[in-house]
């Protein structure tokens, strides 16, 4: 990415987020606790691709933690054990094959941009998993958020749980959890529940349907 491209990129993440970051903070946190904490062994080796400010790598627990990103003003937002990665998740990963116990990304692939560079991406992913090693997606899911989807000047790639699920088997994984309807679309809108009513809404999953509009989907390197 070219330097204008970098500054665009930290602009646009600012303009979308700075106003409700402790909120974010305050939602991933019990997002991880309750959610995807029992997916990440704190033995692990973990990457958060597409990290953004962090929201997810500093609260998870890991013996090792690695954040990717573009965005230049990303680092100011990690804690210290996080180790930083700046650089194109469709190039060649500073990872070492088969290193990682964990890939975990949310609301970046369709921020990509095009589908090549989304199989570029997968193939790293699993390159650098170790076998047993998982990969957890979340994302916009186009089927359920059709016009909101492109409420976003970045987004790209265009996605179902379905389609990412057919990718992710193409590549070499196993998907083990596919779910169409997770988590509301976003947290940049005007629409700010209690956080404490995150961690209701994740104990009742009935509820998922009615209000999720972001995939879940879990893999598996075999």
């Amino acid at each position: 990415m070219n330097p204008s491209g970098a500054v665009e990129l930290a602009r646009t993440y600012d303009r979308r987020f700075a106003a409700v970051r402790q909120y974010r903070i305050r939602v991933w946190s019990v997002l991880v606790k309750r959610f995807f904490q029992p997916l990440v062994p704190e033995a692990a080796t973990v990457l958060d691709l597409g990290c953004g400010w962090g929201e997810f790598i500093n609260q998870v627990r890991a013996q090792r933690k690695l954040a990717m990103d573009l965005n230049p003003s990303a680092p100011s937002h990690l804690d210290g054990d996080v180790t930083f990665l700046h650089q194109d998740c469709a190039a060649p990963w500073q990872v070492e094959d088969g290193s990682l116990d964990v890939v975990f990304t949310s609301n970046f692939f369709e921020h990509l941009p095009d589908k090549a560079a989304l199989q570029a991406t997968l193939g790293e992913a699993f390159r650098a998993l170790k076998p047993g090693g998982r990969m957890i997606c979340l994302g916009p899911n186009i089927k359920h958020a059709p016009g909101a989807y492109w409420d976003f000047w970045d987004h790209f790639v265009p996605l179902t749980e379905l389609s990412l699920r057919e990718v992710l088997e193409l590549t070499g994984f196993r998907v083990e959890q596919c779910v169409a309807r997770f988590l509301p679309f976003t947290m940049a809108g005007a629409v700010r529940p209690p956080v404490w009513t995150v961690a209701i809404y994740l104990k009742l999953p009935w509820l998922w349907p009615l209000v999720g509009k972001q995939f879940l989907v879990v893999a598996v390197k075999p």
